[in-house]
Parts: C-alpha cells; structure tokens; sequence
C-alpha cells in the first residue's frame, strides 16, 4: 500500500501540532496550580485604611523586604494590604524576576502575629 499525498501531510502535521502543546502538560504547571491566591475574597485595604495598622505588622513586613533576595528587592512593586472581616489581615508583596511573577503573602492573625507565609506565582512575562 503506498502512502497517498493526505496521510504523509497528517503525519507531519501531528508532531507540530503536539509540539505546541507540550507546554500545557509541564509539571510546572500543575505546581502553580496548586498555589493559588491564600487571600482571594478578603477585603483590600485603602491609604486611608492600611495607615491604622498596628505598629507591629509595618515592622515585621518591612523586616520580610530586607530579607529577600536580592532579585526579588530589585524587581519589587506594589504592596497591598487586605483583611479578612474577622481581625485577620494580610499584606501581598509583588515581585518579579527572570520572567516569572512573585506574590509573597504574610498573614497575621488578630494579635498582629504573623502566621504564615505564602509565595506564588500568578503568572509570567517576556523578560
């Protein structure tokens, strides 16, 4: 049986197209999956919220800042700070390096004592 012109073209076509999706089945992506936002749904604070935060929170985050690597201090943005309704309160730092962003979630509980900490990864971008 000789091959006809249309299967040679399928055989060809599949590896491309199976190429392209090599990414979707990464082991990397089902790490991110599993490190999802801790803080989805709590309340995100505003400058006129987030200014009557104990003492104690502003220190130890600002402490966190200083101990990060060097990569992630140089390539660090915004800071946002949220509550949950119950006491409990948070700050997100956002950072990014070699193309990949980090999110680092402090938790505190209601007596301004860090409880945990999160890092994740929300997504990529073209370095």
């Amino acid at each position: 049986m000789k091959p006809t012109r249309f299967t040679v073209c399928i055989l060809l076509l599949v590896p491309i197209l199976l190429s392209g999706c090599t990414f979707l089945l990464h082991p990397i992506n089902s790490t991110f999956a599993r490190h999802s936002n801790p803080i989805a749904g709590w309340k995100v604070l505003y400058s006129r919220d987030y200014e009557k935060l104990d003492k104690a929170i502003v220190d130890d985050y600002h402490d966190y800042i200083q101990k990060l690597p060097a990569k992630a201090r140089n390539g660090m943005g915004p800071i946002f700070f949220y509550e949950d309704g119950t006491g409990q309160h948070a700050v997100a730092i956002e950072t990014g390096w070699n193309g990949t962003d980090w999110i680092y979630v402090l938790i505190y509980d209601k007596n301004n004592k860090r409880v945990s900490v999160v890092k994740y990864s929300p997504g990529y971008y073209m370095s």
